[in-house]
């Protein structure tokens, strides 16, 4: 009797979850399972909002999100669990409408918080499964090491323009995200989805995947994706596998770990930037007013460029600066400027080692540039 689900379910719930009920490997025993499951979405935006959607519908039995951002309308090419009228709404709140208005069986836990050294351990030690949608180095650093911590679960998954991967790290005898990426890449070496672009419905496919696999591991069906990276490819629309092992000499995961708390991962991953002389977009309109001779570089990608630009600035992405030093003139000030003031800082850094002096970094980047001088031209 203790397996039937006219028990263990209420009418409506038998009826909603009735597809999962007449699957022989799932059944009721599963459904109770994920009725039972506490899972942490760490992002509601591309990644997380397919995520979100799927295991509400599935019946997960507490799903808490974590975002501290607000719904742009930018978001919505690929965030599919927020609408037009939920532009300038928190993402947490957005999300516990929607989710709420899907299945209202669910209990939704909002974390609106920065996830941080201070605070991951405590947040994730409440939950059975991590789901990683975060987008940069940092967070994911972060994510991984607070899972080994307390012992959860890394349900991963990344997604860059038109391809996407996705695996299980920190499981028992599996292994860790620094198994495979013992370093972060140099800063600004990977754009991020904001300044290299995705193609919406990857993360749809991603996401999906992410949402499979957390369902798969909780109601332990099948093989899960732990020792295996998944690999999506759109434009071929080809998925391939990669075997993964753990490092017995890994410092987070291995024999004799090395690494015993968190650790401040922007400083790791080198988000934190060298001190680089700056203008603002009201002191480079005084410069150019006045007709001072200056080189204006941008270090963003053409498709960027297509959106909006600077006139009269040479174009000349991140990745090829210290190959094209000979194309900066060196008898006037340079002005480097990208969307946010991210990547030209490091451009301006890497002018510094080779000799260059007077080169400014555009403070805020293009964004603030329009907003403070020139709101005629589409942001994003």
């Amino acid at each position: 009797m203790a397996s039937s689900p006219a028990i263990a379910f209420s009418k409506d719930e038998v009826r909603r979850y009735s597809r999962h009920f007449l699957l022989p490997q799932f059944g009721p025993k599963g459904q109770k399972a994920l009725k039972a499951s506490r899972v942490l979405c760490l992002g509601a935006g591309g990644l997380g909002s397919p995520v979100a959607l799927y295991l509400a519908a599935a019946g997960v039995g507490t799903l808490g999100l974590v975002d501290f951002d607000v719904v742009d309308l930018s978001n919505l090419q690929r965030q599919v669990l927020h609408t037009t009228p939920d532009v300038g709404r928190a993402k947490t709140e957005s999300a516990v409408l929607h989710l709420g208005a899907l299945n209202p069986e669910v209990k939704v836990v909002p974390h609106n918080v920065h996830l941080t050294s201070d605070n991951a351990k405590a947040l994730i030690a409440q939950y059975d499964l991590v789901i990683d949608g975060t987008d940069n180095f940092a967070t994911r650093y972060l994510v991984n090491d607070a899972c080994v911590l307390t012992g959860k679960p890394n349900l991963s998954a990344s997604v860059f323009q038109f391809e996407g991967q996705v695996s299980i790290f920190g499981a028992p005898n599996g292994p860790c995200y620094r198994c495979l990426y013992p370093t972060p890449p140099p800063p600004g070496l990977v754009p991020s989805c904001g300044e290299g672009g995705v193609l919406g419905a990857i993360t749809g496919v991603i996401g999906t995947l992410q949402a499979t696999e957390a369902i798969k591991y909780l109601c332990g069906l099948g093989e899960p994706l732990v020792g295996r990276l998944l690999l999506f490819d759109a434009l071929d629309m080809r998925f391939r596998e990669m075997k993964l092992r753990k490092d017995p000499a890994c410092p987070m995961c291995g024999e004799t770990p090395s690494i015993t708390e968190l650790i401040d991962y922007e400083a790791f991953c080198g988000v934190v930037n060298p001190t680089v002389p700056e203008l603002t977009p009201l002191e480079l309109k005084a410069r150019l007013d006045a007709k001072e001779p200056l080189t204006l570089i941008d270090v963003r990608e053409p498709g960027e460029r297509e959106i909006n630009r600077l006139p009269g600035a040479q174009a000349m992405p991140l990745s090829e600066i210290d190959q094209r030093l000979e194309e900066i003139a060196d008898d006037r000030p340079v002005v480097v400027f990208c969307r946010v003031g991210t990547r030209s800082a490091h451009a301006v850094a890497t002018l510094q080692r080779f000799g260059r002096t007077r080169v400014f970094n555009l403070k805020g980047g293009l964004t603030q540039w329009l907003e403070d001088i020139d709101d005629d031209q589409p942001t994003y």
